[in-house]
């Protein structure tokens, strides 16, 4: 494997703002922990770790429209925008328990965003090989709605900004939700690939990303779902992503990579139904690395995104993929699942059987040749 060179790890004291409430299930102290893991581990010793600042409304408006944005810092201000009518908070996608209306929600998610907004520029510039924003990966939001948990897409934020200064971008989603705020913002740009692996919507939140969502004109093929069943655990996981992953990437040629890493298919996680262990993700940090190099030159730009068993699986995941970004996963081996969390011979059988239909429809609807389970 290529030696890594620089890696920026965005952190700071700022992304702990973003905070939906004291009993919301997306807390920012993950990202806390995460960080106390990797110094404990002297895995920050490989990478300049940088500061984040909130990003302009320029930014935020390269995904929002300047409406959403001005609504988000009213909601944020002292009285929680009473002057706002409700039809038009509901119609945003506030007030509900997903996404509450908390104070300082824009500066809070305004900062998320210009961190990854500058390891997008990082990287771009060739400060950076790899960089990554463990606060980031709110994948739900949309052009002028907040959904869950996520009042701007930061992640999509860097995507468009790396798009506008030419690059061909390869998106990959490996949350155990549908990324469909990305999805939706890039349906229809051929120079954007989207890729997502997650459980399936016929059983979990936000009940999209099927093998017939391909992109529109232009852009068809260029969006690309695999479903998994619930109880999916390591080894059918890991066989959807090598047989998708790999393979779509070499096909679109991308310039440039970036992930959005959430880690919520573990089998601790309370708000999905995989098995999962965090065996996956060396696994997934080695092949993005390897690609990146193979492919973009080695930039990559990696976010977190969900994860919701906060001490138990968040900062060993992310740790996890972090050690193979700077290409010392010897210091972070005893983070790993000591053996897998298999479902019932039954549901196994199902598993598989979902996995290998799945994987044949994703190959017909983008006429490509993909791995096949046997």
């Amino acid at each position: 494997m290529a030696v890594s060179g620089r890696v920026h790890l965005i952190w700071g004291d700022a992304f702990m703002a973003y905070r939906l409430g004291e009993d919301h299930p997306l807390q920012p102290v993950r990202v806390r922990l995460t960080l106390d893991l990797i110094r404990s581990l002297g895995l920050d010793r490989f990478a300049e770790v940088v500061a984040p600042r909130p990003a302009t409304d320029d930014e935020i408006e390269l995904c929002h429209s300047s409406a959403y944005v001005d609504l988000v810092r009213r909601l944020s201000a002292p009285g929680g925008g009473r002057d706002v009518p409700r039809p038009q908070i509901v119609a945003a996608g506030f007030d509900s328990p997903d996404n509450p209306i908390a104070p300082g929600m824009h500066e809070g998610a305004a900062v998320i965003v210009g961190a990854s907004v500058q390891a997008a520029e990082a990287v771009h510039r060739g400060i950076a090989l790899h960089a990554f924003n463990p606060a980031g990966g709110l994948h739900h939001a949309g052009r002028e709605r907040a959904s869950g948990f996520c009042v701007y897409n930061d992640v999509a934020v860097a995507v468009a900004w790396l798009r506008r200064r030419g690059h061909r971008v390869a998106y990959v989603d490996v949350d155990v939700h549908h990324g469909d705020g990305t999805q939706a913002l890039f349906y229809d740009d051929p120079e954007v690939l989207t890729i997502s692996l997650h459980e399936s919507g016929r059983y979990l939140f936000p009940g999209t990303g099927f093998t017939d969502e391909t992109g529109v004109g232009a852009a068809r093929g260029t969006s690309a779902n695999l479903p998994f069943a619930p109880f999916t655990w390591d080894e059918p996981w890991l066989t959807g992503f090598e047989a998708v992953v790999p393979a779509l990437l070499r096909e679109f040629r991308p310039t440039v990579l970036v992930t959005q890493d959430g880690c919520d298919s573990h089998a601790l996680d309370p708000l999905a139904h995989l098995l999962t262990s965090t065996a996956i993700w060396p696994r997934v940090g080695r092949r993005f690395h390897e690609l990146a190099h193979e492919l973009c030159e080695g930039r990559w730009v990696a976010c977190g995104g969900g994860g919701y068993a906060i001490r138990e699986v968040v900062p060993r995941a992310w740790t996890l993929l972090f050690a193979e970004m700077v290409e010392r996963p010897d210091l972070a081996a005893d983070l790993v699942d000591r053996k897998p969390f298999l479902p019932e011979p039954a549901a196994q059988e199902r598993v598989w059987a979902f996995l290998a239909r799945d994987l044949r429809a994703l190959a017909q609807e983008l006429d490509v040749s993909l791995g096949r389970v046997t």
